[in-house]
């Protein structure tokens, strides 16, 4: 079964068929699915999903890129949800300075916030990191103890022996695919196979050979494809380990 830890079927690009794809999911090999929210908007329905579908779980926090946004009584409410017993992890959160520089102080800030509700709560956090690598890298190192996975990786692969090294996962997606993908199989190849996991972003990042389409989960068998050509081993291993560490991720291993 394929675990897909990062989708957003709260998006409205599955206004017209959301339940029917969703509904769809097992029959295509898809066993779990964790939906992060962005807002408080999103947040809502990723937990309204997670409470439809046995095999949604979701995540909740504040992303970067809403933080226009971003009220105080928003943020309080968004506490509530991350109390939620389908509420697996705090994300999508971090910082996006490619959409964003303007405002590094104020995203930093709303990053540190949410860091430290995710140890309040002993939850990983899913973490957004564009065009921000130092600055991510210096804030998720002042907490040790702050455990997640660095979603969509697209820093450097020294940067990334270092994430493992403090036991952090690496998520892989459609990306992966692309012709353009030097420096990201140079992260595949170097990431032991017990630290990363798989996503698709849906509905973006669609993989090769769907580029250009909206994404869902059945299409993460072409990104277990390349990660098996890259590493040398089966499809069926890298389903098989990449479903597990999901699940130790999220603390879900009795699932």
């Amino acid at each position: 079964m394929i675990f897909d830890t990062h989708a957003h079927y709260d998006s409205g690009a599955f206004n017209a068929d959301r339940f029917d794809i969703l509904a769809s999911m097992p029959e295509k090999n898809v066993g779990l699915i964790v939906d992060p929210g962005c807002d408080l908007e999103s947040s809502r329905a990723a937990i309204a999903l997670a409470e439809k579908y046995s095999f949604v779980y979701a995540a909740v926090g504040w992303h970067p890129e809403d933080m226009d946004k971003l009220t105080d009584e928003g943020f309080d409410e968004m506490i509530k949800l991350m109390h939620h017993p389908k509420c697996v992890a705090v994300g999508e959160v971090g910082l996006d300075y490619y959409w964003d520089a303007g405002h590094k102080d104020e995203q930093k800030a709303l990053f540190i916030r949410q860091i430290e509700l995710a140890l309040e709560l002993d939850k990983p956090v899913i973490v957004h990191d564009r065009e921000a690598h130092g600055d991510s890298f210096d804030i998720v190192c002042r907490y040790p103890a702050l455990r997640g996975v660095f979603h969509c990786y697209s820093g450097s692969a020294e940067m990334a022996a270092e994430l493992l090294k403090r036991g952090w996962y690496l998520g892989f997606d459609g990306p992966i695919t692309y012709k353009n993908a030097r420096k990201a199989l140079e992260v595949l190849q170097m990431c032991p196979l017990e630290r990363m996991v798989i996503e698709t972003d849906s509905p973006y990042l669609t993989p090769v050979p769907n580029r250009g389409k909206r994404n869902d989960s059945s299409n993460l068998k072409y990104v277990i494809d390349k990660i098996a050509e890259v590493k040398g081993v089966s499809a069926s291993e890298i389903e098989r380990a990449t479903f597990e560490n999901g699940k130790k991720l999220f603390g879900m291993e009795d699932m």
